[in-house]
């Protein structure tokens, strides 16, 4: 504050308060001080102090004051102090404290709304079962409180909603409900059992369950049912299938009930993936049709007969082998053996002109998974590989990962179908589509010789 600024009146209150401090000075030394200072009072009495610190009591007349022509050097002096007492100050804050980690408020399970269900079952659509529809009508359960201050202010980072059930495959209904809709839909139905007390059951509905390919996957191949082990339906589930830890998921055959495979604990995604594909291949129908051509069929009274007559039926059987070893030497007499070659060659050359040309195989992209479409194989050898590609990409590569897998792929054909429950849907090489607009992601290729 510049003098000029001031009154007379003024600069003779500010004089007077600094005598009133510094005792036994005289106006004019609190006047060159006030100057040195821009009439900043507090600065002037810490100049006076600093002045005198050398010598003499501050307020007796035996204080040796600076002479005036240094007071405006010390006063610089000292400006130059506090400044640089105030950077190390900034530096120390900068240096050795962290700022405050922002607050972040959510309810990862709603006590209230279990305390309120487990006293009033019957305002359930179906007793001991979870309210879905009560769940989803109230998002503050896993969605972030109003008002709530938060540096993100986007509900995906909230930490409720990172462990939000998968509501959008869920099967709402009881277990055997969800059975009879697996029934009739010839799908399997697959079953995840959670505890609130295990932070794994919160984990697989954070990264499993969220996953897009399984997600993809379930909705397509399987009927999905969750339920909690402290309701009265999770209770008769683990009591029927004699589960004691959690969480789990089961693989059920909806016709019989049976328990085809489990899972215990966390389970990652590509696993679970992997695990899965042995079930998309045929349904539950298909598979109890190939049960059934596997088991003997013999009647009751057929086998007292084949006990019974055990040295007639080998002898039946020797006769046939002889017979049908003579009809093999016939054979070889009446065609020649380089008419065997012959055919043989044609047969090769006819198969090598089928064969269509094969765009080369690029190597399999990796990185962000939104721009990739993974599918799985079943080879004629029995192996299962998984192969990911890019959405852009044609789906002709599908028979060039085939042929780079099977060796007698080059001399044989063989064909390429999409296993759907109840029925089989085959791929047509000259289709022109990519695989985003084919459908394919996450689905189960079955590969066949011709």
């Amino acid at each position: 504050m510049e003098a000029g600024m001031l009154s007379a009146t003024d600069q003779q209150s500010m004089v007077s308060s600094f005598l009133e401090i510094a005792v036994g000075q005289s106006a004019e030394t609190a006047r060159q001080f006030l100057q040195a200072t821009s009439w900043k009072l507090e600065e002037a009495i810490q100049l006076f102090y600093i002045g005198n610190e050398g010598g003499g009591t501050v307020g007796g007349s035996s204080s040796q004051i600076p002479a005036a022509e240094n007071i405006e050097a010390l006063a610089e002096q000292t400006s130059r102090m506090i400044r640089l007492s105030e950077a190390e100050r900034n530096v120390v804050n900068e240096d050795e404290v962290r700022a405050p980690i922002p607050v972040i408020r959510g309810t990862l399970y709603d006590d209230a709304l279990l305390a309120s269900r487990m006293r009033h079952p019957e305002s359930s659509s179906v007793p001991g079962l979870r309210n879905f529809d009560e769940e989803i009508k109230r998002p503050g359960v896993w969605e972030p409180e109003q008002g709530v201050a938060s540096t993100a202010e986007n509900s995906r980072d909230n930490l409720a909603s990172l462990y939000r059930p998968p509501y959008h495959i869920m099967f709402q209904g009881s277990f055997e409900k969800a059975k009879g809709t697996a029934s009739s839909q010839d799908k399997w139905l697959l079953v995840n059992l959670q505890s609130n007390t295990e932070f794994s059951s919160h984990k697989l509905n954070r990264d499993t369950w969220s996953n897009e390919a399984v997600s993809q996957t379930i909705s397509t191949n399987f009927v999905f049912w969750q339920v909690y082990d402290e309701t009265t339906e999770g209770q008769k589930v683990c009591t029927y299938y004699k589960l004691n830890i959690m969480p789990v998921i089961l693989v059920i055959d909806p016709i019989t009930g049976q328990k085809m495979r489990s899972w215990v604990g966390m389970v990652e995604p590509e696993r679970l993936l992997e695990d899965l594909l042995t079930f998309m291949d045929s349904g539950p129908k298909d598979h109890h049709v190939t049960l059934s051509h596997k088991r003997p069929r013999e009647s009751s009274s057929a086998q007292p007969q084949k006990t019974k007559d055990k040295s007639n039926e080998y002898e039946e059987v020797a006769r046939a082998l002889a017979a049908s070893m003579e009809s093999i030497k016939e054979t070889n007499e009446v065609i020649p053996k380089d008419k065997h070659m012959n055919l043989t060659e044609e047969d090769e050359k006819t198969c090598l002109e089928k064969k269509p040309d094969y765009p080369p195989l690029p190597e399999e992209p990796k990185g962000d998974k939104s721009l990739l479409c993974t599918v799985g194989f079943r080879l004629p050898d029995g192996r299962r590989v998984r192969r990911s590609f890019l959405r852009t990409d044609p789906v002709q590569l599908l028979w060039s990962f085939c042929c780079s897998q099977l060796k007698e792929a080059e001399t044989r054909p063989f064909r390429l179908a999409q296993p759907i429950p109840g029925a089989s849907k085959s791929l047509d090489y000259d289709t022109e589509m990519t695989f985003g607009e084919s459908g394919l992601a996450s689905s189960m290729i079955s590969v066949t010789w011709e």
